[in-house]
């Protein structure tokens, strides 16, 4: 855990300075400088009623009926300007914050989806990167301007202020500077890296903790079979058990930083009075300089004292920068550590883009390379025809499809594949997004404008013809995967096949939930459609709609994983 220190700058800037220099960067600088320009105003107006309520005590004690209605009135007319000038400083401040958030959410989306980042990361120690995205980067941008406005405001109280209790003591501003540097050195020495280490914990706890009940959201049905609803709750009251032990951890030393701060900062008020006194009993000072000393010492004290003062919110605030900056770091360290495998150089598959599908000695291994799954593989798949890929469980025949597309390119050989915008993936457990019955059809290729008529002839050709009359339509929204069937789910992402038209397609046991009657109909659809197309699948009667077979052996006993490429029987 790094310490409050100098490394949270160093990590801070790292978040903001793309903003900052973004082409955004003027806008967001003007903001900034009106919000600055608004903050000095204010102060100065702060200085001027805090001048006139040491003017109203002296005018009171005085007995100064003339001077007290005067600077009713100048208390007044200053009160007018103060309010909406400090509501547009507020006002100013959260929208500034608002568009940073908005331009780094943008930008942390677009890096966790560019070169499949959020693949790599599902694999790696970055835990809950959809908290990272929306309450870290929220925390951070406000957090960020509401921290750096107070310092400009502190740095300007001080220099306003300081100027008024010079005129009334000179011992008092020595003081304040002793004072407040030997408390905040105190506080961050003491509190620093305890309170830091916790409130880090507490975001990653919390974070679990709401992720498993997600998980029973999502997979309600599996649970309910199962019956597992006591192991689930006991996992669920485990993590919150977390949540709670750490919380307790947090609040005990909170407890001992407010019991330093309310000590600390009592003193502020009754100092200025014990300093102005004597002046006062020997009247060389009126009765209103206390009330206006202590004004003044009081804003002075609190702005030399920002750190205490907003410690406990610093602490979390720098937890929040280190998540946001490790998972920053981590679109980097994928992109610099794919070339090796625990720091030794890895050898990778070859990728090139052709119009056909091939695969030319190709040796694929796991990822951290402590396995070969498929040795030496050659074979090439014609134009128009269907390849299937068969083995027992864990031979590779997954893993073939993920080095395909891509994902997975540990070892040597090469892949010849066309462009991936040519291919379209079928996955066993279908893929429903958020949206309506049209964009479960056209996905991946939301822009496709397609009329209902062809919609209709479609799920009539998957054989799902009443699914739009059951559903209200094609601009229904629902949770498909819940009110599909699996088998409903498989045959509609043929529907989005057919419409999607790839030049190639790659089925993951994508018939594993129909009878054979469904799937003999599929897979004449797609011969029809003239795609080339690769399944990987158990069944016997597969054979009967591909030209190839390709059987993994999965044995790697001897260092060597077979396969073996023979001719299926005639088509049917």
């Amino acid at each position: 855990m790094q310490r409050f220190n100098l490394v949270i700058f160093r990590q801070f800037w790292a978040i903001a300075q793309s903003y900052w220099s973004s082409e955004e960067k003027w806008r967001a600088r003007g903001l900034l400088l009106v919000v600055i320009v608004m903050s000095l105003g204010y102060t100065g107006l702060s200085v001027l009623l805090n001048n006139k309520r040491g003017e109203l005590i002296s005018a009171l004690s005085a007995q100064d009926e003339a001077r007290f209605w005067q600077t009713i009135v100048v208390f007044a007319g200053t009160l007018v300007l103060y309010a909406p000038l400090y509501a547009g400083y507020v006002y100013l401040r959260d929208r500034l914050g608002l568009e940073w958030r908005q331009w780094l959410t943008s930008d942390f989306i677009n890096r966790y989806f560019e070169n499949r980042a959020f693949y790599h990361i599902n694999h790696s120690d970055i835990d809950n990167p959809d908290q990272r995205i929306t309450e870290d980067v929220k925390s951070f941008t406000q957090e960020s301007l509401v921290l750096l406005l107070a310092l400009v405001d502190s740095v300007l109280a001080i220099a306003a202020f300081s100027s008024v209790l010079w005129g009334i003591s000179k011992p008092l501003i020595l003081f304040l500077v002793v004072y407040a540097l030997v408390g905040t050195l105190t506080t961050i020495g003491v509190f620093g890296k305890p309170l830091m280490e916790i409130n880090f914990n507490q975001l990653k706890k919390e974070a679990d903790f709401r992720f498993s009940l997600v998980r029973v959201r999502e997979n309600a049905e599996a649970i309910a079979f199962y019956q597992g609803e006591a192991c689930e709750s006991d996992r669920i009251k485990a993590r919150f058990g977390e949540v709670f032990d750490n919380f307790k951890r947090l609040i005990v030393w909170e407890l001992n930083l407010n019991i330093l701060t309310n000590a600390y900062e009592f003193i502020p008020f009754i100092l200025p009075a014990i300093v102005v006194a004597p002046g006062i009993f020997a009247g060389e000072l009126e009765v209103g300089k206390v009330t206006e000393a202590q004004g003044a010492f009081i804003r002075v004290f609190f702005s030399l004292n920002l750190i205490v003062a907003r410690f406990q919110s610093l602490t979390t605030f720098g937890a929040g920068v280190e998540r946001l900056y490790t998972f920053l770091e981590s679109f980097e360290t994928t992109a610099e550590t794919d070339g090796k495998i625990e720091g030794v150089e890895r050898t990778a598959i070859e990728t090139q883009s052709r119009d056909h599908l091939a695969l030319e000695h190709m040796t694929l291994q796991t990822p951290n390379g402590q396995r070969t799954l498929i040795k030496d593989l050659s074979l090439k798949l014609p134009v128009g025809e269907g390849l299937l890929v068969r083995g027992v469980s864990g031979c590779g025949k997954s893993s073939l499809l993920r080095a395909i597309v891509g994902l997975w390119d540990t070892g040597t050989g090469t892949i010849v594949r066309p462009p991936l915008d040519e291919m379209l993936f079928l996955p066993q457990r279908p893929y429903m997004i958020l949206g309506t019955l049209r964009d479960q059809m056209v996905y991946p290729k939301m822009d496709l404008s397609i009329e209902d008529s062809q919609l209709r002839d479609v799920l009539i050709q998957v054989n799902l013809p009443d699914l739009e009359q059951r559903h209200g339509g094609f601009e229904a929204e629902k949770n498909w995967a819940e009110v599909l069937s699996l088998g409903e789910q498989q045959r509609l992402i043929f529907a989005r096949l057919l419409l999607n038209k790839p030049s190639y397609a790659i089925l993951d046991e994508a018939t594993s939930a129909l009878d054979p009657k469904n799937e003999k109909h599929l897979y004449q659809k797609l011969r029809e459609s003239g795609m080339t197309f690769l399944s990987v699948g158990h069944r016997e009667s597969l054979s009967d709609h591909h030209q190839l077979v390709l059987d993994l052996s999965g044995d790697t006993s001897s260092g060597d994983a077979t396969w073996s490429v023979s001719a299926s029987v005639p088509l049917t």
